[in-house]
């Protein structure tokens, strides 16, 4: 992955961020791309949306550690812009094997980027904290749970409250996953 020159995010980053956590999270959660902080660490969500998301994660007792973090493309957009559909589209293969590798439980995609990339109609408004089943060409069925981006929620309060308040329906969706097993 850190050698893709597939797309020309890859000649403007400084890293490419590929993710990070647990290789086999019951968990995986996917934003859209590396911003400015994650660029210079090369690590997903750090600086204040990562903050939001620890803080998040710390309040329905998961670690960091145990999750996988990750996004749709692994090079900064300049200016971090939003990313093209044809960026999305060449980095997507990454995204696939990453499933495919970790294999988790459940999907969690953070803003309308991610979202849109499984269910192109979706709007994020009208599904965010909603649990459903979808079948991924190459993989097959996972369950998926789409919630604001952290980056929205620090902006907005009332998607604050939504991103809280959806965030706080993990530990019951992975109780319910695991009695359906």
């Amino acid at each position: 992955m850190s050698q893709c020159t597939k797309c020309p995010l890859r000649a403007g980053c400084q890293r490419v961020v590929f993710g990070s956590g647990n290789p086999e999270a019951k968990i995986i959660f996917i934003g859209e791309a590396p911003g400015k902080k994650e660029d210079e660490l090369g690590i997903p969500f750090v600086g204040s949306t990562g903050r939001i998301l620890d803080k998040m994660l710390a309040e329905i007792a998961i670690k960091r550690g145990d999750v996988y973090l990750t996004n749709i493309c692994k090079c900064r957009p300049p200016e971090n812009r939003d990313p093209l559909p044809t960026e999305i589209q060449t980095c997507s293969t990454w995204l696939e094997k990453q499933i495919q590798i970790i294999n988790p439980e459940i999907i969690v995609t953070l803003g309308r980027y991610a979202l849109n990339y499984f269910l192109p109609q979706a709007k994020i408004s009208q599904v965010h904290g909603d649990i459903s089943e979808i079948n991924i060409e190459k993989i097959g069925k996972m369950k998926f749970f789409p919630l604001h981006h952290p980056a929205a929620a620090r902006i907005n309060r009332q998607t604050r409250a939504l991103f809280t308040q959806d965030f706080q329906k993990i530990p019951t969706i992975l109780k319910q996953i695991k009695k359906e097993q």
